[in-house]
């Protein structure tokens, strides 16, 4: 299933805008509006072809609200008409904007293309079995007209398909095919050079230089769609290209951009629904399709409380560290992560490759950090090992443990006592006893019976290491525990006894930590 949203999302600024997202539907086809014929059902968008006024377009939005169709597709700047915008805020069909420069016929190869990858998933990479090789295609037909070996990539240098005739290039071009992407130092050189930022702002073609460590010119073409640079077309240029060939290998960019358009559409759509399904597994349970268990799910921090920008943050690190398909999502405002768990494997995704990651990164960002639930040995498993590592979290977050990489059973202890605190809460939880006694003997008269108590509970009842835990002389403490036992009856010969005032003591410093660090924060203090 895929949402009207995370379609339109999926396409991209260079094709498609939500001008008014109406009730956000699940979509599954698009249609075209045929005069006198209703503007498509429940589950279709519309596409508003041959509309060319804001008449038009508002009869044509109400049609489709009559047919209950899920949303109604203008070219700019039609979409953007004051009556027509009032019109889709007062339906229920989304109004989307289409770029006023892109083909009718495109607009259904690529929505069509993206919704057919939500419904029937295809094996391996998104877009592998269609997009991947029409690249592949594409590379060779630019190969031909410069008579010259030839890399598509995207806008972040990854190849993604390219011409035969390789073996006649430069070692940096064997680097980039073997990696699958351009090797850093020349990437540093390219940047040094000007060419990413004029491709970022420029149609027109950019000649690269031959670079004094034997790298060939290059000739650039960018492929651009709607304003957006989405990648680019290199031509190993041993000798000048004819500007007629140049030509050619523009109009071709033109081709190129709708299957890149496509290609990152079906990307998008395929992450979204994959994360819709890691979701219902963290949440209920439900199937996955990941490595063989046993899984841990991690929480991933960072100390930002931006959810989105966490998201990119961690899934920068996990393509960075090699994990390219990271079991990843966001769920109720945490960051979540399924990783194996099997005895030995180091590979992207294990918890080994997380420790080595988290080494790495929290060398230079101390903040992040992860929190791993115990394993899952199925998928219904998978929300207990959730709630843990969301349990371990929020001990990180409110300092009761250390940043780092924390495994349940390296910090059950402070889970189990959490989970006692937040059941007895605070008041309440003192349930009478000797504690509200000793606290208001504290509070009148500014004795230090609490803590005296918790130092000597602490020390299982050693008062010499009681003493040095208070900086107090023995006497001192022996004099504190007579007069706390003057005050109310304090039997601590019951270890059931002595279990319950710890805890009673821990939620009181904790409840007493929590306002202290409310109170600095509404001060705008550290």
């Amino acid at each position: 299933m895929i949402s009207l949203t995370d379609l339109v999302e999926s396409l991209g600024p260079g094709l498609l805008r939500m001008v008014e997202d109406g009730h956000d539907g699940q979509v599954h086809d698009v249609v075209l509006a045929e005069p006198g014929e209703p503007a498509g059902q429940p589950g279709e968008i519309v596409l508003g072809v041959g509309v060319t006024g804001p008449a038009d377009a508002v009869a044509l939005l109400e049609r489709a609200d009559a047919a209950g169709a899920d949303g109604v597709v203008l070219k700019a700047p039609l979409a953007d008409a004051p009556e027509v915008t009032a019109a889709a805020r007062r339906l229920r069909p989304a109004l989307i904007e289409l770029q006023p420069d892109t083909s009718w016929t495109h607009v259904v190869w690529l929505v069509r293309g993206a919704i057919d990858r939500a419904y029937a998933p295809l094996p391996g990479p998104p877009g592998a079995q269609g997009v991947h090789n029409d690249l592949y295609a594409l590379a060779d037909t630019a190969a031909e007209i410069a008579d010259a070996p030839v890399t598509i990539e995207d806008a972040r240098s990854r190849v993604l398909a390219y011409s035969g005739r390789q073996d006649t290039t430069d070692p940096a071009r064997v680097s980039t095919i073997v990696g699958r992407r351009v090797p850093p130092q020349v990437i540093a050189h390219l940047r040094a050079s000007g060419v990413f930022r004029k491709l970022a702002r420029s149609n027109d073609p950019v000649l690269v230089p031959e670079s004094p460590d034997g790298m060939l010119p290059r000739l650039v073409i960018p492929v651009r769609a709607g304003g957006e640079w989405l990648g680019s077309i290199w031509v190993v240029a041993r000798t000048p290209i004819p500007p007629d060939r140049v030509q050619r290998l523009t109009d071709l960019a033109s081709v190129l951009a709708l299957h890149l358009l496509r290609l990152r559409a079906e990307a998008g759509v395929a992450r979204r629904v994959s994360d819709d399904q890691l979701r219902a597994a963290l949440r209920d349970g439900a199937q996955i399709t990941a490595p063989t268990p046993p899984w841990r799910v991690v929480t991933l921090g960072t100390g930002d409380e931006d959810v989105r920008q966490h998201l990119d943050l961690w899934d920068a690190i996990t393509h960075r560290f090699g994990w390219h398909r990271p079991l990843l999502v966001d769920l109720d405002d945490a960051l979540y992560a399924v990783l194996t768990d099997r005895p030995h494997a180091t590979d992207a995704g294990s918890m080994p490759w997380l420790h080595h990651v988290l080494t790495q990164v929290r060398a230079h960002d101390p903040d992040l950090y992860a929190t791993a639930g115990g394993p899952a040995n199925s998928h219904n498993e998978l929300p207990r090992s959730r709630a843990e590592a969301a349990e371990l979290a929020a001990l990180v977050t409110s300092g009761r443990l250390t940043p780092g990489l924390i495994l349940l059973e390296e910090a059950w202890d402070a889970v189990v006592v959490e989970r006692a605190r937040k059941a007895m809460g605070t008041e309440s939880g003192l349930l009478g006893g000797p504690l509200p006694a000793l606290r208001t003997h504290d509070e009148t008269h500014g004795t230090a019976f609490l803590p005296t108590l918790a130092a000597w509970l602490d020390h299982y009842g050693d008062p010499k290491g009681t003493a040095q835990a208070l900086d107090v002389h023995p006497n001192t403490l022996r004099y504190r525990l007579r007069r706390m036992a003057e005050v109310t009856a304090l039997d601590l010969s019951s270890p059931q006894t002595r279990l319950a005032l710890r805890l009673q003591l821990n939620a009181l410093h904790n409840h007493a930590m929590e306002g202290v660090t409310s109170r600095r924060g509404h001060r705008g203090q550290p």
